[in-house]
């Protein structure tokens, strides 16, 4: 596996090491010496599939609070997604900051994503499908989320959201977030 720091403190862009020959190709997706080499967390408590109908579904930004804060190995293994993640570590150097992946069936790319990360991504073709390896089990009392079109972060979705829960939809901006809930104490904006 080749692991590619991204901008955000701890957060990396895991790509294939191929061995191919005339078959194919052989790639390891997951190796818990490998991931503790570069300092992240190896557990896998859950695997998860995300199976979206259509190109311009929406789903996030989630995360978990501690105890329940989950690590995340997000992979797309049929068509296209654009998937963001936001530093959300009041201790963090990157706190606040997101960035955006496009993880493909294509480029067999994962994303890492840390503790106290929230997550979202959209469906960028018909038909995608998204395999999670998640670090701690859910736990809906831990679960918090953000509104995916909040200003204070103007993320550039790549399509028009066409798709998205109840949920999602109404999930708290930022600045609605009330200073002393849980891990998310020293947000002021």
């Amino acid at each position: 596996m080749i692991f590619t720091a991204t901008e955000l403190q701890d957060a990396y862009i895991i790509d294939l090491e191929e061995r191919s020959d005339h078959r194919g190709f052989f790639a390891r997706t997951f190796c818990a010496q490998e991931f503790e080499a570069h300092g992240l967390k190896p557990t896998v408590a859950q695997c998860n599939l995300s199976y979206n109908y259509k190109k311009g579904t929406l789903r996030g930004m989630h995360y978990q609070l501690k105890p329940a804060a989950e690590t995340k190995l997000v992979r797309c293994t049929k068509g296209a997604i654009y998937d963001v993640i936001i530093d959300m570590r009041p201790d963090s150097p990157t706190f606040l900051s997101h960035i955006g992946v496009e993880l493909t069936a294509d480029n067999h790319r994962a994303l890492y994503v840390p503790e106290m990360f929230a997550h979202g991504y959209q469906a960028l073709t018909d038909d995608a499908e998204v395999v999670y390896q998640v670090g701690e089990f859910y736990t809906p009392g831990y679960e918090r989320g953000l509104r995916y079109d909040d200003p204070f972060f103007n993320i550039e979705w790549p399509l028009e959201v066409t798709v998205i829960s109840e949920k999602d939809l109404n999930w708290p901006l930022l600045s609605m977030i009330p200073i002393g809930d849980a891990e998310v104490l020293s947000i002021t904006v």
